[in-house]
């Protein structure tokens, strides 16, 4: 067996542990659930942001906690040129590299194969080229992917466990932990910790957008919406891809 294999095996998560861990994350504060994923799989553990506020405060806490796990993020070259500034402040403001994962053709190649603008017309396909297809190859290196996704976020996502387990290659039997240890956090707590540590962010969350994404297929939303209402106006879609194209192991849930 494979070095990665064993270290697999060695950190594989059972069921009733699972959802005992699950009970305990519940009342626990952010900082000790990171330092369990730091303890339990070291740096094949990854916090995977896109620099909205909750992975911000995650890296803030993993940072001020000593656990320096590895972090990664999704360039698609469709990205926001102020999201393209953040990561520079961001590496400057913590002290450490942020990773960017690239697709593997660029956006004109892309043209070139399926049209010009495919977001226009296909924007999971889009998304599947840019996001989901690189963000699987990471996974591949990881037991463990730390996001921001919080409850509050969205109709799709007040489910999410803190703890959950997804079937990676079924093939193999071969499982991953994502790890979500904002779940419970509000926007107001989230932007409350940011002011307070002047952690640098999005300059145009301050101009009405609040989930920021690929820049042709986000908006500014209005009163009354939730936060990633400003995503993919027009289509029947919430998601990009990269929380929903695994297989989550539901007999692992509480």
């Amino acid at each position: 067996m494979q070095e990665t294999q064993l270290e697999a095996a060695r950190s594989a998560l059972g069921p009733a542990e699972v959802q005992e861990l699950e009970r305990q994350f519940s009342r626990q504060p952010t900082e000790e659930i990171l330092r369990w994923a730091w303890e339990r799989f070291g740096a094949r553990a990854a916090i995977g942001t896109s620099f909205q506020g909750a992975g911000l405060v995650m890296m803030h806490l993993a940072r001020e906690h000593g656990l320096p796990f590895p972090v990664f993020t999704l360039d698609t070259g469709l990205l926001f040129p102020e999201t393209v500034a953040l990561k520079k402040r961001l590496e400057d403001y913590f002290g450490f590299k942020i990773e960017s994962l690239e697709p593997d053709i660029t956006v004109e190649e892309q043209a070139d194969i399926n049209g010009p603008e495919l977001w226009k017309y296909n924007p999971d396909l889009c998304c599947t080229i840019r996001k989901v297809l690189p963000l699987r190859d990471k996974l591949s290196e990881l037991n463990c992917w730390i996001t921001g996704l919080r409850r509050q976020q969205s109709d799709t996502r007040a489910g999410i466990g803190i703890l959950e387990v997804y079937a990676f290659d079924e093939a193999t039997g071969r499982d991953i932990v994502k790890l979500n240890p904002m779940a419970n956090w509000s926007r107001d707590a989230v932007w409350e910790y940011l002011h307070k540590h002047k952690i640098p962010y999005n300059p145009l969350q301050d101009q009405g957008y609040r989930s920021i994404g690929c820049q042709p297929c986000t908006r500014r939303i209005i009163d009354g919406e939730n936060e990633r209402a400003g995503r993919w106006t027009g289509f029947n879609k919430v998601e990009c891809g990269i929380h929903t194209f695994l297989p989550k192991k539901v007999d692992f849930q509480i």
